[in-house]
């Protein structure tokens, strides 16, 4: 980075940087002349794996650590593996305020960080390139107006292309080819043998089953060495790597800038930085792809850019050494029309029963007639919201009859129930998979496990309807207790915007009269407080199976898939509901004999409204 101005009394300003990796966290603190005054590692910080105990306690540790040369400081840079969307960068600063209270800090990913360590070419450029390559690869780069664009970085199952995984994947899978192909076990397979401890080919069928993604990474020290010498798999394996990492890279300067204008690319990783024959590789294809380029290795760590952002962060606030009030960057929620806290806090769901108040300690029997009398109150306070519920089986049976989707979103509780509905569907109603759908926030992790800070994401909320390309025809329902959780809103704006449906089930009536453009309709019953304060997995998740019942019941009933009260697009996958189909055919023609009926049924591949026809 250029040099800086310092502050008048730089000796006693201190910046501190924290880069956090899938390894180790890097610790860097600085003054004010950019002088370095501790460096230090730590444990392991990617903040998808950490919960938000785990993550406070990584920096109280940090901070215990730092005290002594650090006992005040002006600002913190903080960039996390892991940290990739807003929400993330949010629940940093967070749970950071908690260890450094009203200090400025900043946080990102560890990617950002990396670019920032660099110090820019001379002349400028109208975007920077990270091209990292380690035992994972990404590339990330940053263009001059801010705009940025990602490539790679998913995973050795997905992505990683040009990583150390990478080339010890394509390594094992060319030896196996070449020698079920030929016969002939060839040198470079030799040599990974070695590496691995192994004894013959067929052990590698065996060690492929459990290896992880670091032992897959492993190979690719013997690929290097084997290159060196000569080898011409090993040459081949680099090469082919090279260029898919190239084309990552590339992908993103094409985002970021117009043909002609130059980029700078920056080489990171131990990959790139420990084997220079694959670096150059590297080099020369961007070079190649991209006239005009400069390539450069990364010229120190990237904690630095940690520290570098914390620093710029203090130089533009108003009145240095004094801590402005944390305010973290603005996301996807304040674009998003979402009901005040103080909505919240008056909400039923958040109220305390009376009934309830000796509920630890009231005789086993009257704490079951007291929460089967508080269950038995939902179906009521459900017929006061009947107006609407109508009017949304209106919405669903319309677009259903036009080809249309029903999707369900939610979080938690509400978001398994959801999940829950759709997954009955198919087998229940013979619909397709894709007709009625649910999202939960954390995706399908959060089905069993609670996600850190997912239903507080705005911004994943609406990704999701871009990704499932809602539009006119699908109607798209938020359910949210309290009425407030910000993945549930963001994916009701996005989806109101492609001009879906979009209808709220919520349990806290204050928002019955909430005016927003992202919803067309509010179902809001009044259910009071759970017998378990706050637990909203009781009384509002009976009334939430309810109502899902009743739409998807319903909607089915009056587009084909339901005569009479008998499930007559049954898909019969077992002994059960085979019988069930005999018994509901013979119901539906008096004359048949369950022996005919089961007959017409395996004839017409137990399709049960085919075989009525048959017998008709």
């Amino acid at each position: 980075m250029p040099a800086r101005t310092p502050y008048p009394d730089a000796e006693s300003q201190r910046f501190l940087g924290i880069e956090g990796g899938a390894t180790r966290t890097t610790i860097l603190l600085t003054d004010g002349h950019g002088c370095e005054l501790l460096a230090l590692d730590d444990a392991a910080a990617n903040l998808r794996l950490m919960s938000d105990r785990e993550l406070a306690d990584h920096f109280r540790g940090i901070a215990l650590k730092t005290a002594a040369a650090a006992p005040s400081l002006t600002a913190i840079g903080v960039g996390l593996a892991g940290a990739r969307t807003q929400a993330h960068r949010e629940r940093i600063l967070r749970i950071a305020a908690r260890i450094w209270p009203r200090i400025l800090c900043v946080a990102t990913n560890d990617l950002e960080t990396a670019l920032a360590a660099q110090p820019p070419v001379r002349g400028g450029a109208a975007a920077r390139v990270l091209v990292l390559s380690g035992t994972g690869s990404c590339c990330f780069g940053r263009a001059a107006d801010d705009r940025t664009a990602k490539s790679g970085g998913r995973g050795h199952i997905l992505g990683d292309r040009g990583s150390a995984t990478d080339i010890g994947q394509r390594a094992l899978r060319a030896l196996m080819r070449h020698y079920d192909h030929n016969g002939r076990w060839p040198g470079l397979g030799a040599a990974i043998l070695d590496t691995l401890a192994l004894n013959e080919p067929e052990d590698l069928d065996t060690w492929a089953i459990d290896a992880g993604k670091k032992e897959i990474a492993s190979v690719a020290v013997a690929v290097f060495h084997a290159a060196a010498k000569g080898d011409k798999i090993a040459r081949t394996i680099l090469r082919e790597a090279a260029t898919a990492l190239v084309e990552d890279g590339l992908r993103c300067a094409r985002q970021l800038a117009r043909p002609g204008e130059r980029v700078h690319f920056i080489l990171n990783g131990s990959t790139l930085l420990k084997n220079p024959d694959f670096a150059a590789i590297v080099q020369r294809g961007l070079c190649a792809g991209c006239p005009g380029a400069i390539v450069t290795p990364l010229s120190r760590h990237s904690v630095w850019g940690a520290v570098e952002l914390a620093r710029a962060l203090a130089e533009v606030t108003p009145a240095p050494g004094k801590a402005r009030p944390r305010r973290p960057a603005a996301s996807a929620a304040s674009a998003v029309d979402i009901p005040r806290l103080d909505q919240l806090a008056t909400s039923p769901t958040e109220q305390r029963n009376p009934r309830s108040l000796r509920l630890h300690t009231m005789p086993l029997a009257d704490a079951v007639d007291l929460m089967l009398d508080e269950e038995r109150t939902v179906p009521d306070a459900l017929r006061a919201e009947r107006p609407a519920i109508v009017w949304t089986l209106r919405k669903i049976i319309a677009a259903f009859r036009a080809g249309g989707r029903l999707l369900y979103v939610g979080a938690g509780t509400s978001g398994r129930l959801g999940v829950l509905d759709a997954s009955e569907c198919p087998p229940t109603f013979r619909s397709p998979r894709e007709q009625v759908q649910g999202i939960i926030a954390g995706g399908q992790t959060a089905l069993w496990n609670a996600v850190e800070g997912a239903e507080d994401d705005a911004r994943a909320g609406a990704a999701a309807m871009q990704h499932r390309q809602t539009g006119p025809a699908d109607v798209v329902i938020g359910i949210a207790a309290s009425g407030r959780t910000p993945f549930v809103w963001g994916a009701l704006a996005a989806a109101r915007k492609t001009g879906a449906t979009s209808v709220l089930i919520t349990f806290n009536p204050a928002l019955r009269h909430h005016r927003s453009a992202t919803l067309c309709r509010i179902i809001a019953p009044d259910l009071g407080p759970e017998v378990l304060t706050g637990s909203t997995r009781l009384k509002c998740g009976t009334a939430t199976k309810l109502l899902l019942n009743l739409f998807t019941t319903l909607a089915m009933s009056r587009t084909g898939k339901v005569i009479s009260n008998l499930m007559v697009d049954l898909h019969p996958s077992n002994a059960k509901l085979r019988d069930r189909a005999v018994r509901i055919l013979c119901d539906l023609h008096p004359r048949s004999t369950p022996e005919a009926a089961r007959v017409a049924l395996e004839a017409c591949a137990w399709n049960i409204k085919a075989a009525l026809a048959s017998l008709s």
